[in-house]
């Protein structure tokens, strides 16, 4: 398979730098968080990370990799390599890609994001774990994932929540209406098809690309709608 798309980093920001959060929790679905990284830099933003507990048993149980905070970088570079098929070095990654990545420990409740005045562009959680998502909609605040997201949403910015979880309990169902009340943009992790996905990738790329859709940021992660039937088709057949 060639990959999709390329990381090159176009960020040459001259003024305050202004990330975007992105949170992991534990839910299944870590491809979908490498995709969306992958779009942030290839965009030029620059990105916090903050990788909960959860979601390193999570990632090294999907992809086989230890994410360690004292060897973040090699090990962030590692996985944004990886496909989703779990094929290692997929995507070319280089140092100065990640040039602009900076990561948060999830139990540092004193870090940068955690604070309204730090000067964040919004905050993306991809995977949202059900247990995420209750946490976030109650205000728990319980790590800097949550803490983030309750800084983000009192400060009117965007919060993208991309649950990933099935089938929803009545429970959580109220817990994500209560986080569209509050403003954010609730993005169930859910495929879809008339892009004329070929690999699993293409999958993993098009709930990606909802999700920058969703932040605003301009990406070239999956073919869009253009109100003509069957072109999902025409293209599939085309790649074979």
């Amino acid at each position: 398979m060639e990959p999709p798309h390329n990381v090159t980093s176009q960020h040459a920001g001259t003024g305050p730098r202004r990330p975007w959060v992105v949170g992991i929790s534990g839910a299944s679905g870590t491809p979908y968080a490498a995709s969306v990284l992958r779009g942030l830099l290839a965009a030029g933003e620059a990105v916090d990370l903050v990788v909960s507990r959860a979601s390193r048993l999570t990632l090294l149980d999907e992809t086989g990799i230890s994410f360690r905070d004292a060897h973040w970088r090699t090990d962030l570079r590692e996985w944004l390599a990886r496909g989703a098929d779990g094929k290692p070095e997929t995507f070319r990654i280089t140092e100065s890609d990640l040039a602009d990545v900076r990561h948060w420990a999830a139990g540092d409740l004193a870090a940068g994001p955690s604070s309204g005045s730090y000067p964040a562009k919004g905050m993306l959680i991809v995977p949202a774990s059900t247990a995420c998502v209750a946490g976030v909609a109650l205000g728990l605040s319980k790590d800097l994932l949550q803490r983030t997201a309750s800084v983000t949403l009192k400060e009117r910015r965007k919060l993208v929540v991309a649950v990933r979880e099935t089938p929803l309990n009545g429970q959580t169902l109220k817990h994500l209406v209560a986080l569209d009340e509050a403003g954010a943009v609730v993005l169930p992790a859910s495929p879809a098809f008339y892009a004329g996905a070929t690999h699993i990738q293409d999958l993993v790329d098009f709930v990606a690309g909802r999700t920058l859709d969703a932040a605003g940021v301009p990406h070239g992660l999956y073919r869009r709608w253009s109100g003509e039937l069957g072109g999902a088709a025409g293209d599939a057949g085309r790649a074979q």
